[in-house]
């Protein structure tokens, strides 16, 4: 039984794509690592390890890809057992 809601949409409700999420989630998280890694606190020492800035923004984006490819299929997992249950 899904949860009442004031607003319904025209569209009927669609699986999420995981594969975008995690895209999305690579992209956030990669800007994310680069503010924090190149950010105005840390520029002098940042310019000196440049190795471990790059891994450090890559573990970043792949962790925050992850995060979210696993929220994707979370999602549709649980939509699909409670929300799109039909006829059962």
């Amino acid at each position: 039984m899904p949860l009442p809601s004031f607003y319904k949409s025209g569209e009927a409700a669609r699986a999420w794509n995981v594969t975008h999420a995690a895209i999305y989630g690579a992209v956030g998280g990669a800007l994310a690592a680069v503010f924090k890694t190149l950010g105005p606190l840390r520029a002098a020492a940042a310019a000196a390890n440049l190795a471990d800035s790059l891994t450090e923004i890559a573990v970043a984006a792949l962790a925050f890809a992850l995060l979210c490819a696993a929220a994707a299929t979370l999602r549709n997992f649980i939509a699909r057992r409670l929300v799109w249950h039909e006829g059962r």
